[in-house]
């Protein structure tokens, strides 16, 4: 009789067990799951494309200013856009065409170099109409205006660090 209630005890312990184990198994799914759907239904919208064009880049310049010297890049982009957009637009055109040289059969590496410096050349054209703008519109700013423009970074790199002269 002993034996035969110790073997019930083993057995009643041994199932206890499995049911304990299965249990905190199961809370682990449902945990999992319920966070899972916490995660997709309360997770941040996917960051919008930034636009790259010189207007893109201006307005994103402006929109940190204050209002007068925001209307002053804006008015200085807009006197100076068809120069800066054409500059834009050949760089472009020279990017595709060092794809294009990747792409080619038999490949030429000399050609895709040339076709880098051009890029390179476009890229320095477009930056230097780009940054005249700027410094003629921050030639006509405030000194807050020109403090903002100081300030300024462009989105995902940390902004600069104020030093006091």
């Amino acid at each position: 009789m002993i034996s035969a209630v110790s073997i019930a005890t083993a057995e009643d312990r041994t199932s206890r067990r499995i049911v304990l184990w299965s249990l905190g198994l199961n809370v682990f799914f449902v945990c999992l799951v319920a966070a899972l759907l916490v995660r997709l239904y309360i997770a941040p919208p996917a960051a919008a494309p930034i636009d790259r064009s010189a207007s893109g880049r201006i307005e994103r310049i402006a929109t940190t200013l204050p209002a007068a010297d925001a209307e002053i890049i804006r008015a200085e982009y807009r006197a100076k856009a068809g120069p800066v957009d054409a500059a834009r637009d050949e760089f472009e055109r020279d990017i595709d065409a060092i794809r294009q040289t990747f792409r080619a059969e038999p490949y030429d590496v000399g050609a895709t170099r040339a076709a880098m410096a051009e890029a390179r050349a476009a890229h320095q054209r477009f930056n230097l109409l780009l940054h005249d703008i700027i410094a003629s519109a921050a030639n006509k700013m405030s000194p807050a205006g020109r403090q903002k423009l100081a300030d300024w970074s462009p989105p995902g790199r940390t902004p600069p660090t104020t030093t006091s002269r």
